[in-house]
């Protein structure tokens, strides 16, 4: 070991000096100059490791020469205060605080970290807690050694919540799926109770206001505007009222049927017809339509309501602005390749027990409870083939065209019957609303920042306030810029939902198979097919980086 009197702390009690004559003293190591700093008076202190080096290297080179009979002076080790460094995740949210024992030094003190953070600007969701304990981790660590943890975070902003329409009547659809219970507690599912109907005063709607969220902050104390709910209209209809009393309650003014619209509800004067057949002839109908028995083959019967069918229609044709339920079973048959004997339309929903060689087209969602079979079936929204307990509900054989996907019990047929599905294929379109709104949103970006140079460019408001012309100048820009403002925020939003749709898109608009796809299936999910070669059992299918996936992982 050397000498340890070649070592001693300078006169400012900062450094350790090491004080050696090369020829007397050396050669010397690494090693052999830390072991001194290994002394008890030096062991807390920093060791300067490229000092070190350097002066390993130097002593040993003058070892033997004349040069090596002079003292020589090397500053080897230092106090070092214990250091504090603030880290601020990228989105302000986060503060980590990592401390530092001191090498001999000055350890941290509450007052040191309340002026970091200070510096470093962070005053906001400090937690007195955490940092206490980092103090006390701190006092029990070796010199250099560092503890750390998040000692401040932000609070998130919490969007609204959007306005919803809330509606407090069921429709004629809803019966389709409430089978009325007997006596005995067995279940008629023949018997779907009474048509539904509505007096005079009854709630029909009850609208939920938007909320405009809550303000959040950063660590810097930063307000953070959450983003207000979307508001919606509640529209009064045909038979229907906003309540005096209540802006956000609709009610009805006549007693009828009640029929669901996009911004609230129409109360419809209800023909009450047994059959539609030869005898009656077609129907034409500003109203809904209740028609307790059948319609018969080439009958056509039109609404402006719902059509409500509590038999059967038989290769007929329904039209109807809201929806179309038929409670027993929809017929037709194939009379060429492409067209078929029934034809319904809707721009509500679509509903029925059982459904066959029929031509279907809704706005809303198709809902089939126990069979769809070797139909064309159009919807802008989801089809389901299932009764409410997911036990039964086959599609087989036709083609179905399902905008936000398909549930069904039971696809295809152990025949191997040929049945094509194509869903989710409008992300594209999606892409491209999404693409339009982003050039305007841009677009009012510039219109904005325009108008705002045309007013910093004015002179002092003493020189023009009583001018009326420019009065009025100045205020059509104001009012611009508002307008686009409003304008700018309103796409943003909708550029923001588009966008997270267009992101969940295929996640979202799947087909979900709660038994058996069998053989013969033709999968078309976007730009993704597949056509089945063999029996799949519980699954959902989607389409993944453009293929068809299946996903087992449900099964019960």
């Amino acid at each position: 070991m050397l000498d340890p009197e070649l070592v001693e702390l300078s006169a400012d009690n900062v450094f350790v000096e090491l004080r050696i004559i090369p020829n007397t003293h050396g050669p010397v190591t690494e090693e052999g100059i830390f072991e001194l700093l290994s002394l008890p008076e030096f062991e807390h202190l920093f060791p300067l490791e490229n000092i070190i080096q350097k002066a390993v290297v130097e002593i040993n080179q003058l070892c033997g020469q004349d040069d090596g009979q002079f003292e020589l002076f090397f500053k080897i080790a230092e106090r070092r205060n214990g250091t504090i460094e603030i880290e601020i995740s990228q989105d302000k949210m986060e503060s980590v605080m990592q401390l530092t024992a001191a090498w001999g030094g000055e350890e941290v003190t509450i007052q040191d970290i309340l002026k970091a953070l200070k510096s470093n600007n962070v005053c906001m969701g400090l937690s007195k807690v955490k940092i206490q304990t980092l103090l006390k981790q701190l006092s029990q660590l070796e010199p250099g050694q560092t503890c750390r943890s998040v000692i401040a975070t932000g609070k998130p902003s919490v969007n609204g919540e959007d306005a919803i329409n809330e509606r407090k009547v069921p429709l004629a659809r809803e019966r389709l799926l409430q089978p009325q219970e007997n006596k005995d507690g067995t279940v008629d599912m023949r018997n779907l109770g009474a048509v539904i109907m509505v007096n005079e005063g009854d709630l029909l709607i009850e609208k939920i206001p938007a909320t405009p969220g809550k303000e959040g902050y950063n660590v810097h104390g930063e307000i953070l505007s959450p983003k207000p709910g979307k508001d919606i209209k509640l529209t009064p209809g045909t038979g229907t009222e906003i309540s005096a009393s209540d802006p956000n309650k609709l009610i009805a003014t006549v007693a009828g049927q009640p029929v669901e619209t996009k911004t609230g509800m129409q109360v419809d004067d209800v023909l009450n017809i047994k059959d539609v057949d030869v005898g009656y002839g077609n129907v034409d109908f500003k109203g809904s339509v209740l028609i307790t028995g059948d319609v018969h083959e080439g009958m056509e019967v039109k609404s402006t309501g719902d059509i409500t069918v509590i038999g059967f229609v038989d290769s007929a044709s329904l039209f109807a602005d809201g929806d179309v339920i038929v409670s027993k079973g929809i017929i037709g048959r194939q009379l060429k390749e492409r067209e078929l004997s029934t034809k319904i339309r809707a721009k509500g929903q679509i509903c029925a027990q059982f459904i066959q060689y029929s031509d279907l087209e809704a706005e809303g969602e198709i809902l089939v409870t126990k069979q769809l079979l070797h139909s064309h079936t159009r919807t802008q929204q989801k089809l389901i083939v299932s009764d409410a307990n997911n036990r039964r509900g086959d599609l087989v054989g036709g083609v179905v065209e399902a905008a936000k996907g398909l549930k069904a019990v039971v696809i295809g047929a152990t025949a191997g019957t040929k049945t094509e599905i194509f869903c989710a294929m409008e992300q594209s379109n999606l892409k491209n609303t999404m693409k339009e709104l982003d050039q305007a949103v841009k677009s009012m970006v510039v219109a904005k920042l325009d108008i705002e140079a045309r007013l910093k460019k004015l002179p002092p408001k003493n020189e023009w306030q009583d001018d009326e012309m420019m009065v009025e100048q100045v205020k059509m820009m104001l009012d611009e810029k508002n307008r686009i403002t409003q304008e700018w925020k309103r796409e943003e939003l909708e550029y923001e939902l588009i966008k997270q749709e267009v992101e969940t898109y295929y996640q979202d608009n799947r087909i979900e198979a709660h038994k058996h796809i069998f053989a013969n299936v033709e999968l078309h999910i976007g730009q993704a097919f597949n056509r089945t070669q063999r029996e799949h059992g519980t699954c959902i299918v989607f389409n993944e980086n453009q293929e068809i996936k299946f996903d087992y992982s449900n099964r019960s």
